[in-house]
């Protein structure tokens, strides 16, 4: 993920490094590549326009480019507001300091949620310390149930299923149950829907009343292109998300449309889906990430 905007960022990386002398002529000119690089990536046109505007700024009002190495300087800017554009800092779950946390799963079909249940209860259950419990509540997908069933059986994790068609008796009846567990985090995985299914929008938001979850998160698919920051703020607006999780994002893709989600939306990433195995999710840092997107590595996650 990301290759191609790494290949484009180097190129102009390298033209700044080399400058002896940074002016307002060549920032122009180095944002205006920025710009052109952000796009060539699917990044959201509003969004590029915007970081570029940001890092024009900041480099105005900086008393800068007067050290020994300018160049080196106005790198350290765009990574500065690169990290920032991405979140700033890791934003990790909230959890209630006693009954169980609600976390509930949202998203479009195809995006990875059941998957991204299970990972997310594997994660917690292993790397927190947490007890997870599962909650099928996708009704949607036929092979849902059995899929979440399997994966809870492969991680140790209880799963709660009921096969009919009530998202919203399945949650409650979920819910009772986990009050009788020794479980401390509840993990609801709803159905793929369009946000613009009126019908099954108002089924979640009946599920999200039901639930009163203490996050929700909006799972996407890294993969997928601008559709998927369309309908990430219709569901933020719909069913207030408190975060986002990017799955595929091992994928070869733009991956510029994954960038574009936290800032259209607001909401911090938290997650990042990362293969196919039951533990290939880690925590979102947005440091990490910015570094890996402007070349420098990622020696922690490496």
């Amino acid at each position: 993920m990301f290759e191609q905007l790494q290949d484009r960022l180097s190129g102009v990386l390298k033209t700044i490094r080399g400058q002896g002398k940074i002016t307002e002529n060549n920032i122009s000119q180095a944002m205006r590549d920025v710009r052109r690089a952000l796009l060539e990536a699917d990044v959201n046109f509003k969004v590029a326009k915007a970081f570029v505007n940001r890092v024009q700024d900041r480099a105005e009002g900086e008393k800068v480019f007067t050290s020994v190495s300018p160049g080196q300087q106005f790198i350290k800017l765009i990574q500065d507001e690169l990290v920032e554009f991405l979140g700033g800092d890791a934003e990790e779950l909230k959890f209630k300091s006693s009954g169980f946390t609600v976390i509930l799963m949202a998203g479009l079909q195809g995006s990875g949620k059941t998957t991204t249940s299970a990972k997310l209860a594997c994660l917690l259950k292993k790397k927190q310390n947490r007890k997870p419990f599962l909650i099928a509540a996708d009704l949607q997908r036929p092979a849902a149930i059995d899929q979440l069933e399997v994966l809870g059986r492969q991680i140790d994790v209880p799963v709660h299923s009921k096969r009919i068609k009530d998202a919203v008796s399945v949650v409650k009846s979920g819910l009772k149950q986990a009050e009788g567990l020794d479980v401390d985090t509840v993990l609801i995985d709803t159905a793929g829907r369009l946000h613009v299914d009126e019908k099954l929008m108002a089924e979640l938001k009946s599920v999200v009343a039901i639930a009163s979850p203490d996050e929700i998160l909006y799972v996407a698919d890294g993969m997928i292109g601008q559709d998927a920051v369309t309908s990430s703020l219709a569901f933020s607006v719909a069913i207030s998300v408190s975060g986002i999780v990017l799955t595929k994002m091992d994928g070869d893709s733009r991956g510029g449309a994954a960038l574009s989600i936290r800032e259209v939306t607001q909401k911090p990433i938290k997650f990042l889906g990362m293969g196919e195995s039951i533990d290939a999710i880690e925590v979102f840092h947005p440091n990490r990430l910015a570094q890996r997107i402007l070349g420098m590595g990622d020696v922690v996650s490496l």
